[in-house]
């Protein structure tokens, strides 16, 4: 079972407290770091000192780690360029020498669109889906070669679709719940599922659409990762769980129900439980108090160890 950090910048993070928390994950042995990409605080948190760009943060981050995989869950389509998109992430790939993630989804927080001026369309998955496309086959189109596309959203007219990344594939993750779609979506670009914030059940069976829509699409179902998000509130004594519940505005039963919360070995149950029923294999824990690295520390030393 993979561990991954997953942070929440937007709900008021700096740069520094991101590089202060990438650097922590790998020297305790996480397998990878992951931000969101979103402008725009959510829910009672003022956002201070303000948004950080996804990419632009894992630029730096590439430079200043060495081990840990960096990726976003998830890049909203709505904000970037395809084409533009494909330069910026191969590019931060060859800065990382070829540690980049890629987690791409349609957008849907209209208000950060709003606040920042950025097109909010209607139809948004159609756009996606030809994001995937465009992103994919840029990447993926020979030396020497040009790349041609022309969709209902997209048009791009012979370009010479560089540069490449440094992997021969960056991993592409695709998740949500979505029940055709994005199975199929899936199975067509991806290299990882991934489930947020869902309990075991709802999450078998969100993998088994995905494994069918693998197998209609003549593609070995086990060639794809499958994955969680969840958050993380994990203390070594019930005090200490309720201290890190409060510091993030939340319940510990509430968490309890729809997170990975509670002792050490509650959490390594609980993931055993994904892991038992719809065959997760990698976890992202939702880290949303940047500041207490003795949470990372302890779930490195009791979480981490034990699923090793």
């Amino acid at each position: 079972m993979d561990l991954r950090i997953f942070t929440e910048p937007q709900q008021g993070a700096t740069y520094d407290t991101l590089l202060t928390v990438a650097k922590a994950t790998e020297d305790l042995g996480y397998d990878a770091f992951f931000r969101s990409d979103h402008y725009l605080a959510m829910g009672d948190a003022d956002g201070l000192p303000g948004p950080t760009d996804a990419w632009i943060t894992l630029a730096g981050l590439a430079r200043e780690t060495s081990r840990i995989r960096l990726g976003t869950l998830v890049t909203a389509a709505t904000f970037r360029h395809p084409g533009v998109l494909a330069i910026q992430v191969a590019q931060v790939d060859a800065m990382s020498g070829g540690r980049v993630e890629f987690g791409l989804g349609a957008g849907w927080y209209e208000a950060e669109h709003t606040a920042y001026g950025i097109p909010f369309p209607g139809e948004r998955f159609p756009r996606y889906e030809e994001q995937l496309a465009i992103v994919t086959g840029l990447w993926n189109t020979p030396l020497g070669e040009t790349f041609s596309f022309e969709g209902e959203h997209y048009t791009l007219t012979d370009s010479p679709a560089l540069p490449k990344p440094a992997q021969d594939r960056i991993p592409v993750v695709v998740g949500g719940m979505g029940a055709k779609r994005t199975p199929r979506l899936a199975a067509a670009y991806a290299a990882e599922f991934n489930v947020p914030f869902q309990s075991p059940e709802a999450t078998a069976e969100q993998f088994e659409r995905v494994r069918k829509a693998a197998k209609d699409a003549g593609r070995d179902p086990e060639e794809l990762v499958y994955s969680n998000a969840l958050v993380a509130c994990v203390g070594a004594s019930d005090a200490e769980v309720a201290r890190r519940a409060a510091a993030i505005g939340r319940e510990v039963d509430e968490l309890k129900a729809n997170g990975l919360a509670g002792s050490p070995d509650e959490v390594v149950e609980k993931i055993g439980r994904y892991a038992e029923i719809a065959g997760t294999s990698r976890i992202y824990l939702q880290i949303l108090d940047l500041g207490d690295l003795d949470h990372l520390a302890l779930i490195a030393d009791r979480v981490l160890s034990q699923l090793r």
